[in-house]
């Protein structure tokens, strides 16, 4: 198992107070923490390298290209691509898909359908209705079990001949639940139909290695990974990017200008127009590799425990409601306690220097499922600690105590 306190020595931010209090940060589905690790490449990145890439001579350009580039094959290595020019450095998952999304435009009719799921992030769901309302293609809904998983039978039945492509998300990132990505995949290719997977919410917990899924298209963001924000990836197979326009046009994505005809360069610069987040790609390339250091293994393992410790805990509270309560998930619990509004336990829960997340957490069709408001999320990563659990179980009674 993990040192967890010699890891946490690596989060600067960990030993901040909050209300006179330790912080406890349980919010690591929507953004994880940075270590000094990649605090310090990005920092020397600025100290050190700084410069314009692919365009420069000297020096300085062509070590901030290296290093940039470094990144690249980084989470080619990771992620088990098997080509560099298949990485596309993006802002975030957000921006992939809508790379995607622009891209299939001229692709489809209105005799074409999608298919998303019931538990998407608004991010892998709005592009696709904007998409349908260009096209008129027919946007088609996996819905979801009581349990919160997805309902494969009639995913089965949903996948007719017209459906061209399938989005649904590896995680949930309001319920954790662990979708079975490999049958969903395999099923839509022997439909002829292709595949995007939103990656956000499954990268920072086990390793994922795409080739051996034959996805289509997947995206994930840094800032989930212990990276910097403001920067992700999409990954494509080379011959559906290829066939894919550029989602915008200037410097660094073309190979010839004239007034008469522009030439497009290839991949991957096609789709990375303009100056990139040097900094911040070199800083995920960082991330991954401290992650990669403590293992994907070690990390998965520890987060199941501290999943395991929190629920058993939580379901000793009188009034408790989880939602997705399965086995298959990550390292996020929501919940309700009888009639109090989440936003109120959240406030309370913030005067003992407990960071959770209230609300819908951009998932409005999971709540309008369970028809509730929202919930209480808290969500764990590798540096968090059964003790820190045991003061938020304890703070969660006191806060159902003040507001009863």
């Amino acid at each position: 198992m993990l040192d967890v306190y010699k890891i946490r020595e690596d989060f600067p931010i960990l030993s901040k107070k909050i209300n006179n209090t330790d912080l406890i940060y349980f919010d690591n589905a929507a953004t994880s923490q940075t270590p000094n690790q990649v605090i310090d490449v990005i920092s020397d990145y600025y100290k050190n390298s700084n410069s314009n890439i692919h365009r420069g001579l000297h020096s300085l350009s062509a070590d901030a290209t290296d290093k940039y580039e470094n990144a690249r094959a980084i989470v080619k290595n990771h992620f088990g691509i098997s080509n560099s020019f298949e990485v596309i450095f993006t802002s975030g998952t957000t921006h992939g898909i809508n790379i995607i999304s622009s891209g299939l435009e001229k692709e489809l009719s209105s005799k074409d359908e999608l298919i998303i799921s019931e538990m998407e992030h608004h991010s892998n769901i709005v592009p696709w209705q904007m998409l349908c309302d260009k096209t008129g293609s027919k946007l088609k809904i996996i819905p979801m079990n009581s349990d919160g998983t997805l309902n494969i039978d009639k995913y089965k039945l949903l996948l007719t001949p017209n459906v061209k492509f399938v989005f649904v998300n590896h995680v949930s990132n309001t319920l954790g639940t662990i979708n079975p990505i490999k049958e969903i995949i395999d099923l839509a290719h022997l439909n002829n139909s292709k595949v995007l997977i939103d990656g956000a919410q499954s990268a920072a917990h086990f390793k994922i290695n795409l080739s051996e899924l034959d996805v289509d298209f997947y995206v994930a963001s840094a800032h989930k990974l212990c990276g910097p924000t403001g920067v992700g990836f999409l990954y494509g197979k080379s011959e559906l990017l290829d066939s894919l326009p550029p989602y915008q046009g200037g410097g660094e994505m073309i190979s010839n200008v004239t007034f008469k005809q522009t030439e497009y360069a290839e991949l991957p610069h096609k789709f990375e127009a303009g100056t990139p987040n040097i900094a911040g790609v070199i800083g995920f390339g960082a991330a991954l590799e401290y992650m990669n250091s403590i293992g994907f293994d070690n990390i998965e393992a520890y987060e199941k425990s501290l999943l395991d410790y929190a629920t058993e805990k939580l379901k000793k509270i009188d009034g408790i409601k989880i939602y997705g309560d399965i086995n298959e998930k990550i390292s996020v619990i929501s919940f309700n306690i009888k009639d109090y509004h989440p936003s109120d336990i959240g406030s309370i829960l913030d005067q003992f220097g407990i960071a959770v997340r209230t609300g819908q957490h951009c998932t409005q069709p999971i709540m309008d499922h369970f028809n509730i408001p929202g919930t209480v999320r808290a969500s764990f990563s590798f540096y968090n600690t059964k003790s820190e659990i045991d003061l938020f179980t304890d703070a969660v009674e006191k806060a159902t105590s003040m507001l009863g």
